[in-house]
């Protein structure tokens, strides 16, 4: 998707096409996982309880931290989620205390992969903005926001080849 829609040369984007595939974990576990599981894809009832999951399209067979660190990609892109004090004040945990949680409740360590899955969905999301990106050049947006989006891509690139850098280089 990435390739078709590319608009424009981002070295760091063609960095992590050739270092991703020969850096995945050696873990075999697969599940099927949603590709998209975020708090608005979510339904809630009037007590705060999960009543459904929507938006499946991306569901696919795939690792399941993999699917839960794009969940938690929020606390690396809104601000205000870095901010251990903004989210003590609103009962959010922070992404520390919330892989703890899920740790405890799946039996599953984050720690050893955490990077490389955080590495690659920030890969996976510039990819899904480029072809916003895409569909921009091609006249076919539909959201006014589409441009606004698309501008992403270099700077999530660049912040995942930078955690490339920092974590295995």
């Amino acid at each position: 998707q990435y390739i078709a829609s590319e608009t424009q040369d981002i070295p760091a984007m063609n960095n992590l096409i050739d270092w991703l595939p020969s850096n995945i974990p050696d873990e075999d576990e697969t599940t099927i996982v949603h590709g998209d599981y975020r708090l608005d894809n979510m339904v809630f009832n009037t007590n705060n309880n999960i009543m459904g999951v929507l938006d499946w399209e991306l569901s696919t067979l795939g690792h399941p931290i993999a699917d839960f660190n794009y969940h938690c990609i929020s606390w690396r892109n809104i601000p205000e989620l870095s901010d251990q004090k903004f989210c003590q004040e609103n009962g959010i945990p922070t992404e520390k205390e919330y892989m703890n949680m899920y740790s405890e409740i799946t039996g599953k360590n984050l720690d050893e992969h955490w990077e490389f899955y955080t590495i690659f969905n920030i890969f996976k999301l510039a990819g899904i903005l480029q072809g916003i990106m895409g569909r921009v050049r091609d006249g076919t947006a539909a959201s006014k926001h589409a441009e606004e989006r698309g501008n992403q891509v270099a700077p999530l690139a660049e912040a995942a080849w930078g955690l490339v850098e920092k974590n295995y280089k």
